[in-house]
């Protein structure tokens, strides 16, 4: 009987949605102080609320006085977690963090949320990871089949799977959740949006959208390719990998423009998290470190010649 095999799920590609997840996270924390994050809300209180669940929340720990210091050692925590050490040590802390800024700020985004959603389901891949940076590329398995060591590999690649899946129909209900609005059916919804005084675009930028948008031709296709690419990254899961390489700039653009219209920046790391499990082939392993060698390249000697195959593991 043939014998069934798994991707490895610590490689690279999966550190790398690591660090934007932790990244984006931190932003929020160290760009915002504890008044901004903290306050009240007109009928439902003081925030944070520490009732139920939410009561577990690191802010919920600590007097108000002391949100500040709290704050800073959850930068901390989400520094080790971006810069990629120890993944199995940090898994759990950054998942912590994760859901304690999203169940205790006043005013989370959707961004907070998915960050916490992604997070949670990364520290099942990261609690199975021996490497010492989420950069190394995979380590090849210490035992055979049946060992400890391939039951977190099957735990790994599930909770990415899940991801994908949770990536997938993100997209989809933000697509179809537009088509009932007559703004998004007839294509001049992006004109509300780019003049919204809350959300809409900033004062440096307005001038150049207002030209597009004003345009009958302009509008409509800045309303209507959002729509379109959402509906092509909710279906990517059934469409070849070259496919899937080619919406990935795509939906890294799209998010970036997001953020630089409406500055929502931790949803725009999320997001691109996101992209990155959604869209990348399981255990995904580049060899990042290259990024970071290019002096090296220039040296006479021939570089390494490293394999690129991603590991498996029987199960």
């Amino acid at each position: 009987m043939g014998q069934r095999t798994i991707p490895l799920p610590w490689a690279a590609g999966y550190g790398l949605a690591r660090t934007l997840l932790a990244l984006g996270t931190l932003g929020t924390l160290a760009f915002s102080d504890a008044a901004t994050l903290f306050r009240e809300v007109a009928t439902v209180g003081q925030y944070p609320l520490c009732r139920g669940v939410t009561a577990a929340g690191a802010f919920c720990l600590v007097p108000s006085e002391q949100y500040d210091t709290m704050r800073w050692m959850c930068c901390l925590v989400l520094l080790a977690a971006a810069g990629g050490w120890r993944p199995r040590v940090t898994a759990v802390p950054h998942a912590y963090v994760a859901f304690s800024v999203f169940s205790g700020i006043s005013i989370p985004d959707g961004g907070d949320q998915i960050t916490w959603m992604l997070t949670l389901l990364v520290a099942f891949v990261a609690v199975g990871d021996r490497r010492r940076w989420h950069w190394q590329r995979s380590l090849p398995p210490r035992r055979p089949e049946g060992s400890r060591e391939g039951v977190w590999a099957l735990i790994g690649v599930s909770a990415v799977v899940v991801a994908r899946i949770q990536m997938a129909v993100l997209y989809f209900q933000s697509c179809v959740a537009k088509l009932p609005h007559a703004e998004w059916a007839d294509g001049s919804a992006l004109y509300y949006w780019v003049n919204n005084y809350a959300f809409g675009a900033p004062g440096w930028l307005r001038p150049a959208l207002n030209a597009v948008v004003h345009n009958p031709v302009g509008v409509a296709a800045m309303t209507w390719g959002p729509l379109v690419l959402e509906i092509a990254l909710a279906a990517a899961l059934l469409m070849p990998q070259r496919v899937r390489w080619m919406l990935l700039p795509a939906g890294v653009v799209f998010h970036l423009t997001i953020a630089v219209v409406m500055g929502l920046w931790s949803f725009a790391f999320a997001m691109w998290a996101g992209l990155l499990l959604l869209l990348a082939p399981l255990g995904h392993d580049p060899d990042i470190s290259r990024l970071f060698a290019w002096r090296k390249r220039r040296a006479a000697r021939p570089p390494e010649v490293r394999a690129t195959a991603t590991e498996h593991i029987p199960v």
